[in-house]
């Protein structure tokens, strides 16, 4: 650990906010805390007009059903889970609707499981959800699908999945806002001379053994979990921030430099998912490419289907790909946009004619320039 110094959140240009449940919820009341909602989207409206673009991973489902069916606090069988959730969903969804909208900011629910993120195909059919979005100016609002999912495909808590959602989507920070302060030497609440981490660049056994338990009264997720959430992304290249969100216009805190704990990545998410794909990823088949396309790719530009001229081996769309010159170099890695069966109708072709062809319109390149690495010779 050392005193170096944490990114600023708005140079940030993309950010997953995580809220806790405990943040959303009147624990008294067990009903929607719509004073602190609201000024929390007021600052998403400040973050959305400096052109940042924002995910919200949002808490509260299950804690809001709960109340509205009149569930009691024993009632703790999934399928009861899983109702209050559906219930639940409809009213935390709407809040977020009409808050966000009252200051013309559109906003899309997404709902998720833990196969959602590790099944290639649906990972990368919510990465692409999310990232029309974002495109469209549309802040989506991202919770577990409690309804559907069983105890083998759940999270278990939205910290993971917000790291998850971050690491998807290459996110530059994620905010996991709760009712703690950060992360602590020891637990703050046995130990009055407990003192916060203000940073951390590297994760120790040490690091580990300071994590405590949650002690909130809605919220499934404790400091482990959300250590575990830092660690996720900090393989990903993106900063993770740990801090109090009780107080109104907790965001703007953070930017005050309001104690808290920043783990911070050595790397940008750009330069991890390159890594990941040029070192992690095993290959599952092979582009041959002309010499027009492989001066393309040392331009900086995506592969083209014209530029391919035999498709070797069998892969799905997102798969790891290697691209070979005419000379039979391995001259690149990436992920393919589409299958080696789709690839191999589209070949030699103009990307215009891709949708006569397949009968559905694709993306324009067989491996898009932000998928895709040259290897070194």
């Amino acid at each position: 650990m050392t005193a170096q110094k944490p990114p600023e959140l708005k140079d940030c240009s993309r950010l997953v906010v995580k809220i806790g449940s405990s943040l959303l919820i009147d624990a008294a009341t067990g009903q929607l805390n719509r004073a602190w909602l609201d000024s929390l989207v007021g600052e998403l409206e400040r973050l959305h007009q400096r052109d940042q673009q924002v995910i919200i991973v949002s808490s509260g489902a299950i804690a809001l059903g709960r109340s509205y069916l009149g569930f009691d606090s024993d009632r703790s069988k999934l399928e009861d889970h899983q109702a209050a959730a559906a219930a639940g969903q409809i009213l935390l969804a709407h809040a977020w609707q009409e808050l966000l909208g009252k200051r013309a900011i559109k906003v899309a629910q997404i709902l998720l499981t833990l196969d959602d993120t590790e099944n290639r195909r649906r990972y990368l059919n919510a990465r692409n959800t999310i990232e029309t979005l974002l495109a469209s100016g549309v802040i989506p609002v991202i919770n577990e699908n409690d309804t559907v999912a069983t105890q083998e495909i759940r999270y278990g808590d939205n910290d993971r999945l917000a790291a998850r959602v971050a690491e998807m989507t290459s996110s530059d920070c994620l905010v996991l806002l709760s009712d703690v302060d950060g992360l602590y030497d020891q637990d703050p609440t046995q130990n009055k001379g407990a003192q916060l981490i203000r940073t951390v660049v590297e994760f120790t056994p040490e690091l580990q053994a300071a994590a405590g338990a949650s002690n909130t009264e809605f919220g499934s997720g404790g400091m482990a979990t959300k250590l575990e959430a830092a660690r996720i992304c900090f393989s990903a290249g993106c900063a993770t921030v740990i801090a109090g969100g009780r107080q109104l216009l907790p965001l703007q805190a953070i930017e005050d430099n309001t104690p808290c704990t920043w783990f911070i990545p050595s790397c940008s998410p750009r330069a991890a998912r390159k890594q990941w794909i040029a070192g992690t990823l095993t290959p599952a088949g092979k582009l041959i490419i002309d010499d027009g396309a492989e001066g393309a790719l040392e331009s900086g530009r995506s592969l083209l289907p014209i530029g391919v001229v035999m498709v070797e081996g069998e892969f799905q769309r997102g798969d790891a790909v290697v691209v070979t010159n005419a000379a039979g170099r391995d001259i690149a890695r990436g992920l393919a946009a589409y299958s080696s069966t789709d690839a191999r109708v589209i070949q030699g072709r103009h990307s215009k004619d891709i949708e006569s062809l397949l009968g559905y319109r694709g993306r324009n390149e067989i491996i898009h320039r932000d998928n895709l690495v040259l290897l070194d010779h």
